[in-house]
């Protein structure tokens, strides 16, 4: 009896775990074939990049933060910027199938990006660094600045002489931390399900601000938790963006209008960065709010009719000319 009981146990228990385990398998296997279907490696002077575009007209570079790639370049703007733009968006050094360079610095990923600009046969181009991408877009600017139209910096991770950006220090986003650098893709395909709180605070939101938000934002919010899977195609990425060098730029050197944005209780405390630099840039204009966290959660309306006020006011219109 107590044989057969112990078989049904685990009878059970096998039962369970496949229930489990076939629809994480169903939709990692979607979410790989999406990351890997959507994007181009064009060989340039810099090795081999991955990019997507999309749109037609002003051209625009979307240079994604810390767990993306091309694919979170173009969700990244899409929205906000509307109709007119050429959305161009590369896969940093480590996520997708972006190449692994001896020098990972964002200097070396600021003339990558110029290479792709000049490979595309783009002359100037509107860029946009959100988060970890910020570093290479000042780089880009600093370094290549014939090639940037204008400038903008969303929530930035970069230099702050004062309190350095840095993932929010509770007990679940360390373990989050520890998860995304080991790239286990089950592990955090998981706690979507059970404890989605813990992945929302990881990426910078306090969790209370999302479940008070309607539910557009919501599910913007879990659809952005979820564009991180893989984590297996991006962990590489995340390794890179969680150890930066970040040091003093030359900023003072940017000419291209330039707009910055943060928000107060955003937990990878951008705001010192993002004041930094709206302080060394010559002309820079800084919006900050009381609210909105690390993806300007119920602020999206705000921030999309304040970046196309600037982009409309910035008298730039590039083209893409040959280079």
């Amino acid at each position: 009896m107590a044989r057969t009981g112990t078989l049904l146990t685990a009878s059970v228990l096998i039962g369970a775990a496949a229930l489990v385990f076939l629809p994480f398998r169903k939709e990692l296997r979607r979410a790989h074939d999406s990351a890997c279907r959507g994007g181009t490696v064009v060989d340039t002077v810099a090795g081999p990049i991955e990019y997507a575009e999309k749109g037609a007209g002003i051209p625009l570079l979307s240079i994604h933060g810390a767990g993306g790639g091309y694919d979170q370049g173009l969700a990244n703007v899409i929205d906000l910027v509307g109709e007119g733009f050429r959305v161009i968006a590369p896969s940093r050094f480590g996520y997708l199938g972006a190449s692994i360079p001896a020098d990972i610095s964002p200097a070396a990923q600021a003339d990558a990006h110029a290479a792709l600009l000049a490979k595309l046969k783009v002359n100037k181009a509107i860029v946009v660094g959100v988060s970890a991408g910020a570093r290479s877009a000042l780089e880009l600017a600093i370094r290549h600045p014939d090639r940037v139209a204008a400038l903008v910096l969303i929530v930035p991770g970069t230099y702050s002489p004062t309190t350095p950006v840095s993932v929010e220090a509770s007990r679940g986003s360390k373990f989050a931390f520890w998860l995304v650098n080991a790239g286990a893709d089950f592990t955090w395909w998981a706690i979507e399900k059970i404890a989605p709180s813990v992945l929302i605070r990881f990426i910078g939101v306090r969790p209370e601000l999302v479940a008070a938000s309607p539910k557009v934002e919501q599910d913007r919010v879990m659809q952005i938790v979820k564009s991180i899977e893989p984590l297996s195609r991006r962990f590489t990425g995340i390794n890179f963006d969680s150890n930066p060098d970040l040091h003093p730029l030359p900023l003072e050197r940017i000419g291209a209008p330039t707009f910055i944005i943060s928000a107060r209780d955003d937990l990878f405390n951008t705001l010192p960065a993002a004041e930094f630099a709206a302080g060394k840039i010559p002309g820079a204009k800084l919006i900050v709010y009381d609210t909105g966290g690390h993806l300007m959660v119920g602020r999206q309306q705000e921030v999309r009719e304040a970046l196309r006020s600037f982009l409309a006011g910035a008298h730039q219109t590039p083209t893409s000319q040959v280079a």
